[in-house]
């Protein structure tokens, strides 16, 4: 499966800090010090609707991660999914009498079209679930015969148990678990199950839906983490420095995959960080496709919104924040736009050296993109007052703000 091209991205004079981030595993902030190549895995989407506010929100959140290491003069090795197959998908192409991989294909292309618009830095490799099965199958089988997954009527579920560090991701209690297990894909009500909360590894064929040869686990489908530990554990291995996704996917999704992993390899951690992001709420409601208070990036920009304007109105609020989408929002996001392009149209300004060093700062401190754009507003407000003579200035404002912030002036 392909990505969508990359925007350039302009280099800039000195060099960026390390970002200080929160971890949700350890509950306070970590200072990320990768490698030469910083490796993060982001959870991509299951393409039954188009990208929403809140697939955009998160995947804002981990394209500054992407930028202030760049900035740091460090490669970036990142990977994303695809859910291709899974339950939510298959009931909307029954729903709407579509094709299955029609219905995935169609809106993982939208997903592209949505994500080059809004300058989001592709990962280097972009992989489905379908592709992955091959590498999936032969993981349940080693988690089965090592004695961490057990069969029940034909499916082969997880067992939580085999993994001494379960749990530590969330921190939850058991109830909680139960509760977003039941909210959120599991099944911990199922007759036969050793623990409540055990996930399941592989689903056995069920009439009228696609199914896979699973070797000795019998025809049938993965679950929805053992799919992404597939993927990580082929391009990174153990112990990547970032684990990322929406807040919602703490438990169970991250909670289980490090488990899968940590069981397979008997190492630990999975992921060195485990970084997330906050909810977007539409009408007080968390904006959700099973709510279907949805406001689609693609319908923003067909009604003729500005791609870079929607990128403001994602980085004016904090990355971990849960926030609500309104009209207010993109309009406060679309004057902003048109301050900042009017003051970089100029041939000269205030100096903006220490400028972009604030931002910098700003985004070293947990991504605080709303300091980052209360700095560049400042800038802003300078050269429409008094200007400056700084023939650079507007230049060197604009890149930076394209280079660390994914904004097109």
């Amino acid at each position: 499966m392909h990505a969508w091209p990359a925007s350039e991205v302009p280099a800039l004079p000195g060099s960026g800090r390390d970002l200080r981030i929160h971890d949700t595993a350890t509950g306070g902030r970590v200072t990320l010090v990768p490698g030469p190549v910083a490796r993060i895995y982001v959870c991509g989407i299951t393409p039954y609707d188009a990208t929403h506010m809140g697939h955009a929100a998160t995947y804002n959140a981990f394209d500054l991660v992407q930028r202030v290491w760049l900035d740091t003069k460090r490669q970036v090795h990142y990977v994303q999914n695809v859910t291709d197959v899974d339950d939510p998908l298959l009931e909307r192409a029954i729903r709407d009498g579509e094709d299955w991989t029609a219905l995935a294909e169609r809106e993982t292309a939208l997903f592209r079209e949505d994500m080059t618009a809004l300058r989001m830095l592709p990962p280097r490799h972009y992989v489905g679930a379908v592709e992955s099965i091959p590498k999936i199958v032969p993981l349940v089988e080693r988690l089965r015969d090592a004695g961490a997954a057990y069969e029940l009527e034909g499916d082969v579920y997880f067992s939580v148990a085999s993994d001494p560090a379960f749990g530590g991701v969330s921190g939850l209690d058991a109830e909680a678990m139960r509760l977003l297990s039941a909210e959120r894909g599991g099944d911990p009500e199922r007759p036969g199950k050793k623990n409540p909360v055990d996930p399941m590894l592989w689903m056995a064929a069920r009439p009228g839906e696609p199914s896979w040869d699973g070797a000795s686990l019998g025809p049938g489908r993965p679950g929805w983490h053992i799919e992404c530990v597939a993927i990580a554990l082929e391009y990174f291995g153990m112990g990547f420095d970032v684990q990322g996704g929406g807040s919602d996917l703490v438990f169970p999704h991250h909670e289980m995959g490090a488990s899968h992993a940590q069981a397979l390899t008997g190492e630990h951690p999975y992921a060195q960080t485990y970084v997330h992001a906050g909810m977007v709420a539409l009408n007080g409601e968390k904006m959700s496709k099973s709510k279907g208070n949805l406001v689609f990036i693609s319908k923003l920009r067909r009604d003729g919104v500005d791609p870079v304007a929607i990128r403001l109105a994602l980085l004016s609020h904090h990355y971990r924040a849960d926030w609500e989408w309104t009209d207010a929002v993109l309009t406060e996001a679309v004057e902003r736009l048109a301050r900042w392009r009017a003051a970089v149209s100029r041939p000269d300004g205030p100096s903006a050296d220490a400028l972009v060093e604030e931002i910098r700062d700003a985004l070293a401190d947990d991504l605080d993109a709303p300091r980052a754009l209360a700095a560049i507003d400042r800038w802003a407000a300078a050269q429409a007052a008094d200007g400056g003579t700084d023939e650079g200035a507007p230049g060197l404002v604009s890149r930076a703000a394209d280079a660390l912030l994914g904004v097109a002036l």
